[in-house]
């Protein structure tokens, strides 16, 4: 073992949550080691709402494409599609942004390093020693190691640190994800036009099989059984790209061959595939972030990804910016209660919201039937709103109390069977 070195924190991983912790702590004047395997882009659909870019700091720049509506499509083919008034969703590329995000870091005054992470150690002062495989290394039993005065895990789902450093980390269940990302076909200017300008909503009997329905200013969601058995599959614009993808927690689903169909029932199989990739999604929050020591996780690996979306860059941005916060204190201090903080803030702005999507996943993902009301249900204008403003500003909307009571009683209706899916539930009570 060589390069013995000392840092105030060392980050595991440079993804969202790791490079923000990185650039918090090095903008405060800690000495901090971001230290990120080379060569892996996560899957992922990309989204990040105007609340992340302006929290974040982060430039139009980096968005790939401005998304303006979804469409959400049925087990029955039929689908809703949901403008989002005055406003869009960014969608970003993994690779170029995260690397960017670790370039901030750097400019922060972070050390990159690009290595993988092997285990944790103590040394004769019971001070955390990192160990790692540094990445241009050719021999596979170098090891380097540095000491730290504290760890944040931010090594994705089935994260090492996780595994090794916090109780119950091995018993996270996890949905897998896979998803192509194809060169977008050449889409119709005025199709884009259209939706960016729409303010209504449409159904339709079928979708389009050929490219030319393609917009690449539409996220289109599919909940179908046949595509996925328990969560969803998706097509999202990336500018000059599209990712086109599905996830499951069903073991023995085949991934690839969903999105083998889903292409072709698109006319997206004509595209020219430039790269695959597949990955866990964590399906909750752990219940513990934090070895009571001097290590503490943040996204992915604290599990930190909404039920029922699936979305976690947002949340991973947050969760490394409060890692950060909690580990501050903790090297003010010295107290180790302060990594807990991290977990305490996350849940008391996020929890209630994550709770709702869960059993919403649960229940309105079960089957085709229930898929089919969910999706009736999304043609309702008050769900529209309160779900897109609840998406923007990620809280939950608390200004329009007749909207809620109204969105109660159609839930209900359709629950207890008395409409049929695509029936107005109480559209004339507005």
């Amino acid at each position: 073992m060589t390069n013995q070195a000392d840092y105030d924190v060392v980050i595991i991983g440079g993804g969202p949550a790791g490079a923000t912790a990185a650039t918090d702590l090095a903008g405060l004047g800690r000495r901090v080691l971001l230290l990120d395997r080379p060569g892996r882009i996560k899957p992922c659909g990309g989204a990040i709402p105007p609340r992340a870019m302006e929290e974040f700091d982060i430039p139009e720049s980096q968005l790939a494409a401005r998304v303006h509506s979804a469409r959400m499509v049925a087990p029955s083919n039929r689908y809703v599609d949901m403008p989002i008034n005055g406003g869009y969703v960014g969608m970003v590329d993994r690779g170029p942004f995260d690397e960017w995000l670790r370039q901030r870091a750097a400019k922060a005054g972070a050390d990159r390093r690009d290595g993988t992470f092997t285990r944790l150690s103590r040394d004769a002062d019971d001070m955390a020693v990192v160990h790692f495989r540094p990445a241009e290394a050719t021999d596979r039993n170098t090891e380097e190691c540095v000491r730290t005065r504290a760890v944040i895990g931010a090594d994705g789902a089935m994260s090492s640190v996780a595994k090794q450093c916090i109780p119950g980390a091995k018993e996270l269940p996890h949905v897998a994800a896979y998803h192509e990302i194809v060169r977008a076909p050449t889409a119709r200017a005025e199709a884009g036009a259209e939706a960016s300008t729409s303010t209504s909503t449409s159904t339709s009997t079928s979708t389009s099989t050929s490219t030319s329905d393609y917009d690449p200013t539409r996220c289109d969601v599919y909940y179908q059984g046949r595509l996925s058995p328990d969560f969803y599959a998706w097509i999202f614009p990336h500018g000059d790209t599209v990712s086109i993808g599905v996830g499951t927690e069903l073991k023995g689903f085949s991934l690839h061959d969903a999105v083998d169909r889903l292409r072709r029932e698109t006319g997206l199989d004509q595209c020219e595939t430039l790269r695959k990739e597949g990955a866990p999604i964590p399906l909750h929050p752990l219940p513990k972030w934090d070895n009571g020591r001097d290590v503490v996780l943040a996204g992915d690996a604290a599990g930190v990804v909404a039920p029922a979306s699936g979305e976690g860059i947002y949340y991973a941005l947050l969760g490394g910016r409060l890692a950060g916060e909690a580990v501050e204190a903790f090297l003010a201090t010295g107290n180790p209660k302060a990594l807990a903080l991290a977990r305490k803030r996350f849940m008391k702005d996020h929890g209630r919201i994550f709770w709702i999507l869960g059993i919403m996943q649960r229940f309105w993902y079960r089957n085709d039937k229930r898929r089919e009301r969910f999706v009736s249900i999304c043609d309702d204008p008050d769900v529209q709103h309160l779900t897109w403003q609840a998406y923007m500003h990620k809280r939950l909307v608390r200004a329009r109390p007749a909207a809620h009571l109204r969105i109660f009683f159609k839930d209900m209706a359709h629950l207890l069977g008395i409409v049929s899916p695509w029936q107005k539930a109480s559209r004339g009570a507005k």
